[in-house]
C-alpha cells in the first residue's frame, strides 16, 4: 500500500480590487493556476474590507492586490495577523500601502516592471512618430494644405539624432533598452544613477541642463515627487534646440503645462503628451488644436490584453512563495520616496 502523498501548505488568499480588474488580469488558465498555487478565501474581489467575515481576515497570509484595492493602514493589519505577503497586480503600492505595513514587515510585490512595458513601447512609438512629425503632416493633410510639404518643418527623422531619458526607472530603462535598435545617441539624467549603470544602458549620463541642450527628444519618465514637481518648467525648455519633441508618459506634475503653451503655441517645440496637468485639460485648452502636439488621455499603461502581463507576473511570485523564494520584484521600503 503506497502512501499518499501531503500536500504542501497552500497559501490563505483574497483577491483586493475592483472586479473588472480581475477580470482583465486573470483569464481562465491564470484562475485555475491560482486555485492551485493559494487557497482563495473567495473568488470574488472585495473592495472593502468591511465586507469581508472577520474570521476569513483573521486567516489571511496573502493579498493578491489591483486597481481598487481599498486603503491598507494599522487598522486593516490589526484585523489581519497572520498576513504575510502583498502581490500587487499593478504598478505602484503607494496609493493604498501605509508605511505600518512595511513597519509590520510584510512583504511586497510589485507588477511596476510588466506595466513599464506598454509605457516605453508607447513612448518609443511617441520618439518617431514625433520626429517624422507626424502630426505636423497630418495637420497639413486636413487643412487641405501642399502635400507633404517640408517648407518651415523642423527636422524630420531619427537617424544620428540624441534621445533624453530623464529618469532611470522602469519605463525609462526599459525605454533606453528599446533605442538600442535604432541608431541614434541616448543621455539620461537621474540623480540616483551611477556613471557606469548608465553606460550599461547604453547610454551616457548627463545633468538635466545638458540633456535639454543636447537632446532633440526629451523623454520624462521620473516619478511624481515634491523634488520632481515641474521640473521641466521655463528655463528647461528653453534650454531646448528648436523642433525638439517633448514627450512625457510619466506623470502631468513633472512637466509645467503654463510654461509649455507659448513654447509650443510658437510652433517652436512639439509635445506628445499621455498624461496633463491637470488631467485632464480643460475642454477648451489651447493645447487641443495645435499642429505639433499630440495629446492622448492616459492609455500607455497596460490597457486590454496587456493587462494579462501584469496577471502573469503576479502569478509567478506566488509561484515563488510556494517554492519558499522571495518575491523577484520586490518593493524596497527605502526607495519608496523615489519610485512611482
Amino acid at each position: 500500500m503506497t502512501r499518499e502523498l501531503a500536500r504542501p501548505h497552500r497559501l490563505r488568499a483574497l483577491l483586493a480590487m475592483d472586479v473588472d480588474s480581475s477580470c482583465e488580469l486573470f483569464g481562465a488558465a491564470e484562475w485555475a493556476e491560482l486555485s492551485q498555487l493559494v487557497e482563495l478565501s473567495d473568488t470574488q474581489p472585495i473592495q472593502s474590507f468591511a465586507e469581508v467575515d472577520p474570521a476569513e481576515l483573521a486567516q489571511l497570509e496573502v493579498l493578491i492586490t489591483g486597481w481598487g484595492t481599498p486603503r491598507i493602514s494599522a487598522t486593516e493589519l490589526s484585523a489581519m495577523p497572520k498576513l504575510r505577503y502583498v502581490v500587487h497586480a499593478a504598478g505602484t503600492v503607494k496609493t493604498f500601502l501605509a508605511q505600518e505595513v512595511f513597519s509590520a514587515g510584510i512583504q511586497v510585490s510589485s507588477a511596476a516592471v510588466a506595466n513599464a512595458v506598454p509605457v516605453a513601447e508607447y513612448t518609443v512609438a511617441s520618439v518617431i512618430m514625433g520626429l517624422k512629425r507626424a502630426t505636423r503632416f497630418q495637420h497639413q493633410l486636413r487643412s487641405g494644405g501642399s502635400f507633404r510639404d517640408l517648407r518651415r518643418m523642423p527636422p524630420v527623422g531619427s537617424f544620428g539624432v540624441t534621445v533624453g531619458v530623464v529618469g532611470a526607472s522602469q519605463v525609462g530603462r526599459k525605454v533606453l533598452e528599446l533605442l538600442k535598435n535604432f541608431e541614434l545617441r541616448t543621455v539620461v539624467y537621474d540623480p540616483y544613477l551611477s556613471a557606469a549603470e548608465a553606460t550599461a544602458l547604453g547610454a551616457e549620463q548627463v545633468e538635466l541642463e545638458q540633456l535639454c541642450r543636447q537632446s532633440q527628444v526629451v523623454s520624462l519618465h521620473a516619478p511624481a515627487t515634491p523634488e520632481t514637481i515641474k521640473m521641466i518648467g521655463a528655463a528647461e525648455m528653453a534650454a531646448m534646440c528648436d523642433g525638439t519633441v517633448l514627450i512625457n508618459t510619466a506623470r502631468g506634475s513633472l512637466l509645467d503645462t503654463v510654461a509649455l503653451l507659448p513654447e509650443v503655441s510658437s510652433g517652436r517645440l512639439d509635445a506628445f503628451l499621455d498624461v496633463t496637468d491637470p488631467e485632464p485639460l480643460p475642454s477648451n485648452s489651447p493645447l487641443y488644436r495645435l499642429p505639433n502636439v499630440f495629446i492622448t488621455p492616459h492609455i500607455a499603461g497596460a490597457m486590454g490584453n496587456e493587462v494579462r502581463r501584469l496577471g502573469r507576473q503576479a502569478i509567478s511570485e506566488l509561484h515563488r512563495l510556494a517554492q519558499g523564494q522571495n518575491f523577484q520584484y520586490p518593493v524596497i521600503v527605502n526607495d519608496l520616496s523615489r519610485i512611482a
